[in-house]
């Protein structure tokens, strides 16, 4: 008589797992994660604005700086959102400038940019706050913000006497973004960008390199498709520490600019760090060898400069 197949506690122990069992876990693993990847993107998409966006809306700020003579301006976007902003008129300018701050704050935390803008570089200029920032109303969104900034203009343009394309567009970081769409949509007489980036979706990559943030964000300022249209002299500059919007983001971009450029490294500075006098001072010779109206030829180069105590 055969003997028969084994039924001992032994024997059932060693048996393998079924096929199906072990592809059973595999497949509720890869849902669960699924469910969780899925649920931060949607949550990602909720929240977007707040990650891009930080306004701080009146009274916060010092809106009576010492210093610094301003009026008040007040005028409206497109969509007809009430906005503002503070213009530093000179007697004799070098040259008039529209300034675009960054993402965070409002425009009182720029105040000492302005009087060095004024008194250093001789021109006058105009900052505004952004839909949600300052005493501007409404919440910010990128058409929202680019609406705005053409409102600035408008606005400076008729009170300095001025061409929109004679405007000097000024920007950091977010603000470099809606200065490179209105100067490549429009012209400008030239283009000066702070700490500025390709993209919102590859500075989003560097913080959240595990999302999808090409395809997720809405809000995208790509500065680097539209610099290419822009025909006129730009002065950019990063420092070279920044941990916010990587130094290597800032020189893509400007690998993506057209003649005549020039590009500064802050040398040991970070993000947020305030300018020195020096950054002014090259600034200033910037305005002050702007080819006339009209023209496009320029001096093209590449400078470096440190903060005294740091390395090259």
């Amino acid at each position: 008589m055969p003997d028969l197949p084994s039924t001992s506690k032994d024997a059932v122990q060693a048996m393998p797992p079924h096929p199906r069992r072990g592809r059973g876990w595999i497949a509720r693993a890869a849902l669960f994660f699924a469910v969780v990847f899925f649920t931060v993107i949607v949550v990602f998409s909720f929240v977007e604005n707040s990650l891009v966006f930080f306004p701080a809306r009146y009274p916060a700020g010092d809106w009576k700086p010492a210093g610094l003579g301003f009026e008040d301006a007040w005028f409206q976007a497109a969509d007809g959102t009430q906005l503002h902003g503070w213009y530093v008129p000179h007697s004799n300018p070098s040259a008039v400038i529209l300034f675009a701050h960054g993402n965070g704050g409002n425009l009182t935390g720029w105040a000492e940019d302005m009087r060095a803008i004024h008194g250093r570089v001789g021109a006058s200029v105009m900052i505004f706050d952004y839909r949600g920032y300052g005493r501007s109303e409404g919440s910010p969104n990128e058409q929202g913000i680019l609406q705005d900034a053409r409102a600035a203009r408008a606005w400076l343009a008729q009170r300095a006497g001025v061409d929109e394309r004679d405007i000097v567009l000024m920007g950091t970081s977010l603000g470099g973004g809606v200065m490179v769409d209105l100067a490549a949509h429009d012209g400008a007489r030239a283009l000066v960008l702070q700490n500025t980036f390709t993209s919102l979706p590859e500075v989003a990559r560097f913080h959240f390199g595990w999302l999808p943030t090409g395809m997720l964000m809405r809000n995208r300022l790509d500065s680097a498709a539209k610099i290419g249209r822009f025909h006129g002299p730009l002065l950019q500059s990063h420092g070279d520490v920044d941990t916010i919007v990587p130094y290597t983001l800032g020189k893509k971009l400007f690998e993506q600019a057209n003649e005549p450029k020039q590009f500064v490294t802050l040398g040991g500075f970070h993000h947020n760090d305030l300018h020195s006098p020096v950054y002014f001072d090259v600034l200033r010779h910037f305005i002050h060898h702007l080819p006339a109206r009209e023209t496009k030829s320029a001096p093209a180069g590449e400078g470096n400069w440190t903060r005294p105590g740091q390395p090259s």
